[in-house]
This record gives structure tokens, sequence and C-alpha cells, in this order.
């Protein structure tokens, strides 16, 4: 028995299969023995060090090419700075426990940020508003409701549900700060005082807090998927952030100090509509560029106006990369150097802008139009332009200028309320208070008595009121009365808006009665289920629960304050001082304090040392332009807008409260004054009048032509409104072409404008007339732009009227640097070229890449020497003639000009302008010769445009010292609100 068992255990183990089996079995426990050491012995360490490298391409961003002026100065350039970023490369376990940790984080970060005088970058259209609110940046609708998309994630607006297509700022931030999103808060799990405590978050975040966390949230969401790549928080950050951030770096994950580049401009506010500025790329802009364009991404910086914009690809750089390894929780830990691209600088552009002309011309500009203003400025409440006999002679009252501090937003009326209120500004309050009071109830009186006093019959106060809240309050702000429902022949329409017949009461009920009233925007209420009555009374609690709100309205009470003498014009000029915008330390504010300044006399003293300019006050005169050309290039040598801006607030991370200002401002420093201001251009279009007539033969050089003082008295057949009369009442009596030039004589040139019009019978056809008025007008260039690189408004040759517009009015309309181009056109004798701003474009590395040539439209050669030489005698005798501007200009350099007033309207002052060139220039001097053209609207007459030209001439050649030339206060010198020869 034994030996059987012995046997089989023999032929058993002799397997070739089962030593196999063992061996698996031996090899399987050693595996599970080490399984079991690896998951259960030693899982949680080598679960919390494991890590998964991935490579990626990182970005390296180029730097923009440089803008110099026509010497080389440098005008926009890339200065290093140090800026703060943030990666999101925590770990979590829960969103709960993300949200926590990164708000905390942020929330010491951008405090810290703060408390070190800095501010957090703030690429997001919603601010805390100067009411303490939440509110939008722009009230551009098509860029909220990108805005809006974007928040939501949606690719277009069309995408929006009900809800967030009209989110308001503060349910935008409410959304934000759930726990959908960003867990601010969490209303189904509120955060315990323990949690918000261990991540250093307070128990109720400010409204300017929340917002910074939410602002740097939504820029990590936007590389949610890119976690190694960081994010701004701010940038061209202090020392001493720079310092604070370094010494709490092991507190900070992800928060790094990165050397970055910004952009910097030298030129100040002469040179910025010029050169524009930069800022982060756009949805439509990224739209543009990056179609066939690699260099642009959603991170991009690119020209936002001007020359940054005009030469946007010529400046673009273009970013380098490199391979990077990064672990599961996005943290670069190596870097591929042989896959290093280097990032390639924007090539650089120079201009043909003399920068230091273009800045004297400017403060000659200002100082000039300071001057027209105190020459014409009055002590007075106000001035009924409407009772003068010429708007030439209308005052500025001083009373204006008082509001003027209110109305473009000077003063801050916001402060007047304010707990550290001064007490000019407690009385300001203590005012509007009463008077909004009582206006409130009068409004609701009038729109509640059945004896409501018709429109006519109010006083001017009580219409600007009613004014403010039928056609702005309820119409404009607030979309209440439908625009588009309302029809103006409508004959209620007509006797409220035209007539004035009925009451204000009376029209709005109509309005209601009619459907005017788009009810959605008063009540969540269907419309089919209101009365007529009901949406009345709807419309008046609207009234009576807003309008107190209204900034608009109460810049309005301050307005009738100061007429009432409830507010003092020495409370205003107080304010200035309380709110830092005029400085104490001067002997004005000493004298002023004792009593012994009036609040006249200081607001005199501001305006003239400045303090107070015209672009503050946006008042008629507040603007003007000034073009300098090389009628022989077509080169700009200046472009001068007033006002202007600082593009260093603009570009980088914008100063949104400076833009918003800018974009509010009266004086309208975005709108470029020489590029884009259209008006009549008056007798400088005398001209081509000129030229016409002698050309087509209905003059020569020796026709005579009698002034009476008024054109067409004895043509029966005109209009009124061919009936022109001449500036001289008098009459010029009889004048050649040259003294109709030199004269600027309305009746010659309406003549000349009349017989165009004849055909071989002597019969008078408007077409006929209008017809070759525009002909000669397009062989000056004035039918077309001017090919300038940046922004410039389409010009109009007259299509009516033929009688007025062959003086310059009809319906012309030419922009500053288009009347420079034709001055430089009859300075080259008909050759018309396009104006450039662009000399060259060069390699960083100074390589010219292109030299900029400007083309030439035409050469006028039907216009014959003769006729040339007669315009230029005639615009030499303008010069000549002029006792108060020319005299002693220089006895080498001869002026050529053609000065005229434009008229818009009999309330306001008319335009002043005048066009000109130089001769002689380059044989006696080292400077070029050049055409020039100033525009100063409502400027009461071309003697103050002369001026401005006289002056930046005199700069120009060198003529005389800078101090002699530029005050650097008021220049009322000379300063006339006569006209003289126009």
């Amino acid at each position: 028995m034994a030996k059987k068992i012995k046997k089989a255990f023999i032929r058993f183990f002799s397997r070739r299969g089962l030593i196999l089996v063992l061996l698996f079995a031996v090899l399987a426990l050693i595996l599970l023995v080490r399984l079991f050491h690896l998951q259960i012995i030693r899982g949680k360490d080598y679960a919390n060090s494991f890590t998964v490298m991935t490579t990626a391409t990182r970005t390296l961003k180029s730097t923009r090419g440089n803008i110099y002026d026509a010497n080389g100065k440098v005008l926009a350039s890339n200065e290093l700075a140090n800026n703060v970023t943030i990666e999101d490369n925590g770990s979590y376990d829960t969103t709960r426990q993300k949200n926590l940790s990164l708000n905390g984080e942020i929330y010491r970060l951008t405090k810290m940020i703060r408390s070190n005088g800095d501010t957090p970058s703030h690429d997001f259209h919603i601010v805390i508003g100067s009411d303490g609110n939440y509110a939008f940046d722009t009230d551009n609708t098509t860029t909220i409701q990108r805005f809006r998309a974007d928040i939501y994630g949606y690719q277009t607006t069309d995408e929006l549900k009900a809800g967030e297509a009209d989110a308001s700022p503060d349910k935008i931030v409410q959304d934000l700060s759930g726990s959908k999103y960003y867990g601010l808060t969490d209303s189904d799990e509120p955060y315990t005082a323990e949690e918000l405590a261990e991540y250093g978050l307070p128990e109720k975040l400010t409204k300017e807090e929340a917002l910074d966390i939410i602002v740097v949230r939504y820029q990590l969401s936007l590389v949610s998927y890119q976690r190694y790549v960081a994010v701004t928080v701010a940038t061209n950050v202090s020392d001493s952030t720079v310092a604070a951030v370094k010494e709490n770096t092991d507190s900070l994950q992800g928060v790094e100090i990165a050397e970055d580049y910004i952009r910097v401009y030298s030129g100040g506010e002469a040179m910025a509509p010029v050169v524009g500025y930069t800022g982060k790329i756009s949805s439509d802009e990224l739209e543009d560029y990056g179609s066939g364009d690699t260099r642009y991404n959603s991170n991009s910086i690119v020209g936002k106006a001007g020359i940054e914009k005009a030469m946007e690809s010529t400046l673009q750089g273009t970013d380098g990369s490199e391979e990077v390894t990064i672990n599961n929780l996005g943290k670069v830990v190596s870097e591929n150097k042989d896959s290093l691209v280097q990032p390639a600088k924007g090539n650089d552009v120079y201009l043909t802008i003399d920068s230091e002309l273009q800045k004297a011309a400017y403060q000659i500009l200002e100082e000039r139009i300071a001057g027209i203003l105190l020459t014409n400025m009055t002590d007075a409440k106000s001035v009924d332009a409407a009772s003068l006999a010429d708007n030439d002679t209308i005052s500025i009252a001083s009373y204006d200028c008082y509001n003027a501090l209110i109305e473009n937003s000077i003063i801050d009326i916001d402060k007047f309320s304010d707990d550290d209120a001064t007490e000019a500004e407690k009385k300001a309050q203590t005012a509007l208070d009463t008077s909004q009071t009582n206006t409130v109830n009068w409004i609701t009186g009038q729109l509640s008595s059945d004896s409501a006093s018709r429109y006519s019959d109010l006083s001017a106060e009580q219409k600007a009121v009613f004014d403010y809240v039928i056609s702005d309050f309820l119409t404009t702000e607030y979309g209440i009365l439908d625009s588009s429902s309302m029809k103006t022949d409508d004959a209620t329409y007509q006797a409220y808006f035209k007539d004035g017949s009925i009451s204000p009461r009376a029209f709005l009920q109509y309005a209601a009665n009619n459907s005017w009233i788009n009810v959605a925007k008063l009540s969540d209420k269907d419309s089919s289920y209101l009365t007529s009555d009901e949406i009345y009374q709807a419309v008046l609690d609207f009234i009576s629960s807003h309008i107190t709100g209204e900034k608009v309205f109460h810049k309005l009470l301050y307005k009738y304050l100061l007429q009432d003498d409830a507010l003092e014009p020495k409370v205003i000029m107080q304010i200035l001082y309380d709110q830092g915008i005029l400085s104490k330390d001067d002997a004005d504010y000493a004298s002023f304090e004792s009593g012994a300044t009036s609040a006249y006399q200081l607001l005199y003293n501001k305006i003239y040392s400045l303090e107070i300019t015209p672009a503050m006050l946006a008042l008629d005169p507040c603007s003007g332009s000034i073009v300098i050309t090389d009628p022989d290039t077509g080169q700009v040598r200046a472009c001068v807008s007033y006002p202007g801006y600082d593009n260093n607030r603009l570009a980088n991370d914008m100063d949104t409260d400076y833009y918003n200002k800018l974009n509010t401002d009266l004086s309208t420093p975005f709108y470029n004054k020489a590029t884009q201001q259209l008006t009549a251009p008056g007798s400088p279009f005398k001209p081509v009048m000129a030229a016409a007539g002698l050309t087509e033969g209905v003059i020569d050089g020796s026709t005579l032509i009698d002034c009476t003082g008024v054109f067409g008295k004895d043509i029966p057949f005109l209009s009124d409104s061919d009936r022109v009369a001449c500036w001289n009442s008098n009459g010029h009596g009889y004048l050649n072409v040259v003294g109709g030039i030199t004269n600027s004589c309305n009746v010659f040139f309406c003549t000349v404008g009349f017989d165009l019009g004849l055909d071989s019978n002597q019969n008078y056809d408007q077409d006929t007339a209008l017809a070759k008025e525009q002909k000669y007008a397009a062989m000056f260039g004035l039918n077309e732009g001017t090919g300038i690189e940046i922004s410039e408004s389409d010009p109009h040759v007259s299509d009516s009227l033929p009688i007025p517009s062959s003086i310059g009015q009809g319906t012309h309309q030419y922009t500053t640097t288009q009347l420079a181009r034709y001055a430089a056109t009859i300075a080259d004798r008909g050759v018309c070229r396009d104006l450039t701003l662009i000399d060259k474009t060069a390699d960083s590395e100074g390589n010219t890449l292109k030299q900029n040539e400007t083309k030439t439209l035409s050469t006028a050669n039907s216009i014959s020497s003769t006729t040339w030489d007669l315009i230029d005698e005639g615009m030499a005798g303008v010069v000549s003639n002029d006792a108060t501007v020319w005299p002693g200009f220089s006895s080498t350099i001869t002026v050529y000009a053609k000065t005229g007033t434009a008229q818009e309207s009999m309330l306001r002052a008319d335009h002043g302008l005048v066009i000109g060139f130089t001769s002689g220039a380059e044989d006696s001097t080292s400077y070029d010769d050049v055409a020039f053209a100033v525009r100063i609207a409502n400027g009461y007459s071309s003697t103050n445009a002369s001026l401005v030209a006289r002056d930046a001439l005199r700069y120009y050649f060198n003529l005389d010292s800078e101090e002699n030339i530029i005050m650097k206060h008021a220049n009322t010198d000379s300063i006339t609100k006569k006209i003289v020869a126009d």
C-alpha cells in the first residue's frame, strides 16, 4: 500500500504541466503580496505622489513695433513692467473646496495689491458705479450683449435665454457668485464661519471684493482647459506689491511676479488723436484679424484707434513658442530648449508728423480758444441769442460757465451727499433736495390736474423740465415712450411738439390711449389687461419713483438753482477747490476766501491760467483743429485736434472711469476735429469759384462786378435763399476777381455762380450751375477723402442751392484735412495729392522695409497759369490787407491765405476758418514750404483762426522764440469777435 502511494506521488510530481502550474501559483502569490503592499500598505503615499506628465506648447509673447515722429523721436514704445499672475494649479477633492480655496487666495491677493496702492486689472464690463452699485462700463448695446453671451457661455448672442438676454449687472454678479459658477456663496449649503475662516474669507464680501474675485475667476475659466496658462491679476505693479507677493509666495499657490511689456506713449494729449492706443482684442476684432493671420488669438493686444489701429498689421509682432512638460496639476516641470521659437518684435512705423510742432500747435490752439472765451465772456446769468441782430455779437454768460462745470461732470455731484462732504458740497446738496422735492411735486401735480398748463404757457424752466421728462427720461433713457410707435405727423403729436397748444398731461394721456407706451417697461402684467387710465397711472408712478435718481435730472435742477440764486457762484468755485480741481496753494484762493476776489474774477483768472480749460467748459468755442502739410509730397507735418486725451490711461489696463468720462465729455475728445468734424468751408471755397468762372469764360481778369451789398435783389425769379447779403452791407463797389478774393465779396462770387448756370440764351438753370461747381470742386480734390491713414469722414460737395454754395455754404461739408489738401492743391497749381501720416516702416534694427509715397489724384490741366496767378494774387491780398494778423510776419516768406466764416445757426457763433500756403521758405530758410488749414468751431471770426495759423507758422519757421509764441496762458492778443472780410 505504501509503495502504491509513493509511486502515485512520484508520477504526480513528475508531470511537466504540474510544474508549470506550481510555478504560476508561486508567481501569482508574489504578485498578490506586492499588490497588497502597493494598494493597502503604501497606497496613500503613492496616490499623493502620483504624477502624470504631458507635453504642451507654451506661447512666448512678442512686443509691438515702436512709433516714431519725423525726427526719430519715440512716440509709442514698450516698457518692461511687473505683472501679478495666477495659475489654477491646485488639487481639490470637491468643487466646494476648490471654490473656497481659490476665492480665499484671490481675496487675499487682491487685497494685498490694493493695500500697496495698485489696482487689479479689470478687463470686465461690470464696474462699481459712482453710486456704489454694479453698473456696465459702456452704453453700447452690442458690446453688452456680447459680454452677456461670453459670461453665460454662448458663442452667439442669439443663444441667450430669457433672463440672460436682459441680465442687469446685479443679476450677472449674483449668478456668477452662485455655486453654479464661482461659488462666492452657496445657497443650498451655506459656508460655515469655520470654513470661511479656514480659507481666509470674511463672512461678508463688499461689492468691490466680490467683483475682484469674480473678474479673476472669470479669466481663469477662459483657460481652464490649459491650467498651465497664467492669467494676469494686475499689471505694472509697484515695487511694494512685488515685495509683498514674493514674501507670501508660500501661501499664494500659483501666484507669480511675471515680467511683461506695457505700451507707453510720450506725445501727450496733442499726439493721442493721431497715435491712438491699444487694448485687448475683442471678439469682432479677432474675427477680422484672425481669419487669415495666425498671429492673433483671444489674448492679443491690438490697436484701437489712430496709427495703432491703422498700422496694426505692421506693428503687431509674432509670438514665439516652446514645448513644456506639465504634471497633472498643470505645473510646468521642464522646458524643451530645442523646441524654442523666439518671439519676433513687430515692425516700426515712422510718421511724417513733427511732434514738437504738433505740441506747439496744440498749445497755441488751446490758448487762442481760451482767449476767445475770455474776450466774449460777460458776468451775466444768460444771453438771449435769439434777440440779437447778428450772431457774431453773442456773449458767453458767466453763469453758463458755472453750470458747465456741473453739466460736463468736472464737478462730481455724487460727492455732495458723501459723509465727508464739505460745507460747500452740503449747501449744494441741500439746495438740490429742496428743488427736487418741489419739482417732482409740481410735475406730478401737472400730470394729475384737469387744469394742467399748456406747454406754450410754461416758463422756460418748466419747459426744460418737461422736455427732459418726455423726450429724455421717458423716451431716450427708458424707452417707455416708444418712438417707433409715435407718428410725427399725428395732430396731437404736432400740437404738443410743434405748437405747444396742449399740456404734457394731454400728450401722455393720448400716448397711453394710442399704444405709444411700452407697457413692458412699466409692469410685468399683460398690457391687454390694463386700461389706458391704468397705463397712464403706471407712467406717473414710474416718473415719481425713478426720476429722483437720475443724474441728468439733477444737473438740470442745478442749472436753474444757479439762475434762481438758490445756489451761488461762489459755492461752485469753492467746490472746485474742495474736490481738488483747483489747488488751494495759490494767491487766488486766499483772496477768494477772504472775499477780495469775486467768483467771476476767480473764474476769469482760472480760464486765463488754463486751470479751467475750454474743453472742461465745453461751451462755444471749446474745440478746434489745425493741419499743416508739405504740398510737394502730401506729408502731414501737424494734424492737431483739440481737445485731445491721455492715451497712456487707455492702453494696457484701461482706466475705465477715465474712458467713460471721455465718452460722455461734451467737448467730445474722441471725435477727431481735424479728420472727422465736417462743416461748410465758407469763403475759403471762393478760389474754386474763381477757377470755375475764369476757366469757363464767364469772367476774365478784368471783368468788374458791382457789389451793392446784396446779390439777387434785381433778379425777380430767384428764391429768398438765393438772395445773399455781402458781409459788407454797404457794398464793395466794382471788383475784379483778385479784388473779389481779397475782399471776400459774396456778391462777386454769387454772380459768378449764377452766370455758370446761364445757357446760350441767358436762361438760368440751377442744375447746370451745380454741375459746374461740383466739377471744379473735384479738380481740387474736394469730392473725395484725402487718403490719410486714420479715420476720416467723407466730404460732401454741395448738391443744392448753387448760389449760397458758390460762397461755401449750401450743403458743402469738409474736414480740416480735406481743406488742407485743397490749400496744397492751390499751392501746387492743381496737382492734387493724397495726404499721408506715414513716412516709412522699418524693422527693429532700423532697416527700411517700405518708403511711403503718396498718390497723385489729378493735375487740373485745364486751369491756366494765368488763372493760378490771379488766384495767388487774390490770396496774397488777403494777407497784405490784414492789418491785425500778418504785419511783420517775415520779409522773405510770403503767405497766401483765404479766410472765412461758416454759419450753422443764428443762435451760435459762426465757425472761424482759414486756409493757405507759404512760398519762399525753401529759398531763404532751411524749412520746406507748407500748406495749412485751421478751423475753430463756433470761433466767432476768421481772424481768430488766422491768429492760430500765424503763430503755428512762426513756430514752424523759427521766426520767434518759443516763449513769445506759446504763452502758457490764454492768449487774448488781437482776438476779436467781429467779422472782417468774410
